[in-house]
């Protein structure tokens, strides 16, 4: 008994402390949450946006439109300009850390205007998945306080409110991951504070499974080969100047050879906005080395 009475007075004291400190974004059932991070200032996930601006909803019911001020697509972060009114910003110490067993409460914003805190602890650390548009971002924290669906971009803090992480990524079967608030993110959410979205190059291509690359390469009388198989290209993108086509199978990056997607965008990390990548392509049978040159606006796709 005294465990659980210890347990409600902590949801109690999380929930005071960090309950208003957390947004609804988006109208009627809305599309996920925020959390003010500093007055005027609402950090959420790039995926909860459908464009430069958005209803943000308080804890107190008071309702206003928030602007972008930068977005991260591939990192699946925003910062949204947002009159914040008296909600205070959530208590931010970089230097903390969610470890392995420790318990998380995550506190997310309601439909109908109130919060729920739920209670559970950090099953892993150190975990990966894919952003929006299929980068790997790693180093999340996975844990298994519940939360209800268009409750990503809430928090998960510690027993004194203290934020560790923004709910992102719901793996089912009961684990979440969180992006961990650490000084990383506070460099992050600083940088697109100020307008300063990262700039990470992209081919511009849609990639076929690897399984269903070499079924496909069968399928025409074509010899296996491990690589990553185009199947669509964007038009004007990187890929597309290069002359890359819809069947080409990419089998390296910069001299190192391919084999999961996660592979490529390896490759990419180490390129500059405004640089190039070595390719070597199977067009049919016989291979070939393609330079793609980067640079000017991005288009959304898959890689």
């Amino acid at each position: 008994m005294e465990f659980l009475e210890q347990l409600e007075a902590a949801v109690a004291k999380v929930g005071e402390r960090v309950g208003p400190s957390v947004v609804r974004i988006g109208k009627g059932f809305g599309r996920g949450n925020g959390v003010v991070t500093a007055g005027g200032q609402v950090l959420t996930n790039a995926h909860n946006l459908r464009g430069p601006e958005t209803t943000v909803t308080f804890a107190d019911g008071r309702v206003a439109v928030g602007t972008a001020a930068g977005v991260d697509l591939d990192g699946d972060l925003a910062v949204l300009t947002v009159d914040t009114g008296d909600a205070p910003a959530i208590p931010w110490e970089p230097g903390s850390a969610a470890a392995g067993g420790s318990a998380v409460f995550a506190v997310a914003a309601t439909v109908g205007g109130g919060r729920r805190v739920t209670f559970g602890t950090v099953s892993a650390v150190g975990r990966a998945f894919r952003g929006p548009r299929g980068w790997r971002i790693g180093g999340s924290v996975e844990h298994t306080a519940p939360l209800g669906r268009g409750s990503s971009g809430s928090p998960i803090v510690d027993g004194n409110g203290g934020f560790l992480g923004i709910n992102t990524n719901r793996l089912g079967d009961g684990f979440y991951l969180a992006l961990p608030a650490d000084a990383e993110l506070k460099r992050r959410v600083d940088a697109l504070a100020r307008g300063e979205a990262p700039a990470r190059p992209r081919l511009g291509v849609a990639l076929a499974p690897p399984r269903a690359a070499r079924e496909l390469r069968r399928a025409v009388g074509l010899p296996d080969r491990d690589g990553l198989l185009i199947r669509g290209v964007e038009d004007d993108s990187p890929a597309d100047r290069a002359g890359l086509k819809k069947g080409d199978l990419i089998v390296e990056a910069a001299g190192r050879s391919l084999a999961t997607p996660d592979d490529l965008f390896d490759a990419l990390e180490n390129v500059s906005a405004d640089g190039s990548l070595v390719l070597k392509v199977v067009r049919g049978t016989g291979d070939r080395e393609v330079r793609v040159a980067f640079g000017g606006g991005r288009v959304e796709g898959s890689a």
